[in-house]
């Protein structure tokens, strides 16, 4: 089983062994007497036959009623921390959640925040409220024991708490797409310390460059799933050597890569599509402000030098 890093993935793994080594034990007993009565009654002439037999009410009361007691027991305990997963505690931290093809985006409204990692304080309650901007995903980390379809044009919401500083990936278990496989984030669980100072400025550290905050929002909203930045093939055209250079676009026309190219591409990606690409990218129009915009674009000059 994967680390244990929430406060209910204790007693999710404990039903889990529960059931596992249940279903095993039943299994091999089964098993075992299968074997045991098909050697012991075994046929060895014709004279060896055995008396009918019509029933045996005691035999048959029991092979039923303690199979039952048993799936009593694991509803009763599967449907008490299935209710513990519904209800966010009421101190919980609020945290929105965008998923699209084939990346995630994280808000925090109180802060003004938004990133494609999600960063929260150990031993702090969170809810997340998701949705999503196309077709249904789903939200897992192994870690915690937490997993959410998140759908379009509803919310679900889903909650933790983590317990152990450290970063943990997160998964999209709900087919969406060419590059499902790589629809991979992170959680970043830090002390309540690093939290604050995180939160303070903005999610990026004190005396970051804005080309070395471009690099980190470069990866955070998640661009680095279909825009490489080493010249290697993906969805989307490669960050290396890509800013001052004339695209030919998918009418046949030209244009130079510029800081309005760029924004325009970011806010309406289906405007001026590369030839050769698919107009896949979804629109960050609102999601990505002015100084995030400004980073990213000198993150990529820092490219093509």
């Amino acid at each position: 089983m994967p680390t244990s890093a929430s406060t209910v993935s204790d007693d999710t793994d404990m039903i889990f062994y529960f059931i596992h080594y249940l279903s095993a034990f039943f299994f091999a007993a089964i098993v075992a007497a299968t074997i045991y009565f098909a050697l012991k009654y075994k046929k060895r002439g014709e004279n060896d036959k055995t008396s009918p037999l019509e029933h045996n009410s005691k035999l048959e009361f029991w092979w039923s009623f303690i199979p039952g007691l048993l799936l009593v027991v694991m509803f009763v305990w599967g449907f008490d921390q299935w209710l513990k997963l519904q209800v966010p505690p009421a101190n919980a931290m609020n945290v929105r959640v965008t998923a699209r093809q084939w990346s995630w985006q994280f808000d925090y409204p109180k802060d003004g925040i938004t990133t494609g990692e999600l960063v929260v304080p150990v031993n702090t309650p969170v809810k997340l409220t998701m949705s999503s901007s196309d077709v249904i995903h789903s939200f897992f980390v192994p870690e915690f024991r937490v997993k959410k379809d998140v759908l379009p044009n509803r919310y679900t919401v889903a909650w933790f708490e983590a317990t152990e500083p450290g970063e943990y990936n997160v998964f999209c278990t709900e087919y969406c797409g060419k590059d499902h496989s790589r629809m991979i984030t992170r959680v970043q669980v830090k002390s309540a310390a690093d939290f604050e100072a995180w939160r303070e400025t903005g999610g990026v550290p004190p005396g970051t460059s804005p080309a070395e905050a471009g690099k980190i929002f470069y990866k955070s909203f998640g661009c680095n799933q279909c825009h490489s930045d080493d010249g290697s093939g993906n969805t989307g055209p490669t960050f290396l050597g890509l800013y001052g250079k004339t695209e030919t676009l998918s009418d046949g026309s030209q244009l130079p890569v510029d800081d309005n190219y760029i924004r325009e591409s970011i806010e309406i990606p289906g405007a001026k599509v590369v030839q050769g690409f698919q107009p896949r990218m979804p629109s960050f129009k609102g999601k990505i402000k002015d100084k995030q915009m400004i980073a990213l674009i000198e993150f990529m000059k820092t490219l093509s030098k």
